[in-house]
């Protein structure tokens, strides 16, 4: 018991200590965090994974991408919950609302997108993945925007509430990676759970977000900036629901193979969803 109140006494005043830190050096906060996503990127690669992984760059790559997300979203899920906990004004005021762990937070994740970002620029394919290059593009100029002017820290923690979703979607890619038998109880678990959470979770923080902005947007600081950036993402956030229930729950899936070897996943018709 008493070396479980001191390992929690060490965190809360590790924690501190680096939320006092990132008070007074938030860019030396933002590139430490940046590298330790690389660093752990770095580690990730030497686990071990499926073998159908392994023999393919494109799923070896999208594996170890999705295990630093992994952690990423694991970590952020709780901490953004935790800081509004701590601070339950921050769901009223999205503009002026913060503390030293909220911001804590938007640098670490800004970190981590920065890093993500230039892991697919120089992963060889960034043309496959303009879709999340565009959407990190988007949520980094909301986040040094609020880095730099120290306002919109608590909208910034609502939207990190997706992460939660996050979690469920790449440990769903990462079963389709494998080769997961999509019919098995396993997956339709996963499947079931990232569709609840992506309703509530992503689509519910972009809803709150998007409704602050407008109810607010008369006196918000560059209002018209945030909401062209959430009106692009609300739309994108609508297209991959509709891909995700088209491919889970609305198309019968089955591989098809094909003259140079390759898999790909076809629906009852043959037509090509999406390349394995």
């Amino acid at each position: 018991m008493e070396l479980c109140d001191w390992s929690v006494s060490l965190c809360v005043w590790f924690v501190s200590a680096c939320a006092d830190l990132c008070e007074h050096w938030p860019w030396r906060c933002v590139c430490v965090c940046s590298l330790f996503f690389r660093l752990l990127h770095t580690a990730l690669r030497r686990l071990p994974r499926p073998e159908r992984v392994c023999t393919h760059p494109w799923r070896n790559w999208k594996w170890n991408n999705l295990s630093v997300s992994m952690v990423h979203s694991t970590v952020t899920a709780v901490w953004a919950h935790a800081s509004v906990a701590h601070s339950p004004v921050m769901l009223e005021d999205m503009y002026s609302a913060s503390s030293p762990l909220a911001y804590l937070l938007v640098c670490f994740s800004t970190g981590y997108f920065i890093q993500d970002a230039a892991d697919i620029l120089f992963s060889g394919f960034a043309r496959a993945s303009w879709e999340f290059l565009l959407h990190h593009f988007l949520v980094l100029f909301c986040f040094l925007y609020s880095i730099v002017t120290r306002n919109y820290v608590s909208g910034v923690i609502v939207a990190l509430f997706v992460e939660v979703n996050s979690i469920f979607l790449h440990t769903r890619q990462m079963m389709r990676l494998a080769g997961a038998d999509t019919s098995s109880y396993p997956y339709s678990v996963v499947r079931l759970l990232n569709l609840i959470t992506y309703v509530f979770f992503r689509l519910g923080a972009q809803f709150l977000i998007t409704r602050f902005i407008l109810l607010n947007y008369t006196w918000l600081e560059h209002a018209h900036y945030f909401l062209a950036a959430i009106g692009a993402m609300n739309i994108m956030m609508l297209v991959y629901l509709w891909r995700l229930v088209r491919a889970d729950f609305m198309t019968r899936q089955q591989p098809c193979h094909h003259d140079n070897g390759r898999s790909r996943t076809c629906d009852k018709d043959h037509r090509f969803l999406k390349e394995d």
